[in-house]
């Protein structure tokens, strides 16, 4: 994440109590221009941040069908790219903020997007498997949590699958893919850095079996 967030309280809250003064913004997502609904409260009210932008145009085209996964939602870039682009497949925008997942899902329906589910972690099953996770990850939430949130979402991919994370190189990038090398079995998973632009890293973990 970015400093491109200024509400003066965390994305990561449940439940906002920053106001929301809500309103309409042109983006463009999937190589088209939307108009999407942002508030604060939420990360990067704004538009689309530095780092989601990095992730969206570095990444490879997801599968045509299939489960993906957008972690760590906000208004919705990510999953509604993956919707765009893969209409055909269920995309799970899962956050912990309730008006980020309230945005997702009024940003999905408007622009037709019916295989987005918005979804609490809690709300999403245990044995639920992903081919593809995208993600801008919430590094603000600490070193501690933020890898706690990787260890348990990362063996969720499943065989041949991959997941993609965009990093800022000065909020520790370099060190998250060391962390991640040593943390998951090498026998099981590859950890890369396939793209650096603009001062983030795109960091790609694939699950070999």
């Amino acid at each position: 994440m970015t400093a491109d967030d200024r509400t003066p309280e965390h994305y990561f809250t449940a439940r906002p109590s920053t106001p929301a003064e809500e309103r309409d913004l042109v983006v463009r997502l999937a190589g088209r221009e939307v108009t999407v609904r942002v508030a604060g409260g939420v990360f990067s009210p704004g538009g689309l941040d530095k780092g989601t932008r990095v992730l969206l145009e570095e990444v490879p085209d997801p599968p045509a069908t299939g489960d993906l996964l957008d972690l760590g939602c906000g208004w919705g870039p990510v999953a509604l790219t993956l919707g765009l682009r893969s209409p055909g497949a269920t995309v799970w925008a899962v956050d912990v903020n309730d008006r980020a997942l309230d945005l997702t899902r009024r940003n999905a329906a408007a622009l037709g997007l019916t295989g987005v589910r918005a979804a609490r972690p809690e709300s999403v099953a245990e044995d639920q498997r992903f081919d593809v996770i995208w993600s801008n990850p919430p590094v603000r939430v600490g070193k501690a949590a933020l890898h706690d949130l990787l260890a348990t979402w990362l063996p969720r991919l499943r065989p041949g699958g991959a997941a993609y994370l965009v990093v800022q190189k000065n909020l520790g990038a370099d060190s998250l893919q060391r962390w991640l090398g040593e943390r998951l079995p090498p026998e099981g998973y590859a950890v890369s850095r396939p793209a650096t632009s603009g001062g983030f890293r795109v960091l790609r973990v694939e699950r070999r079996s």
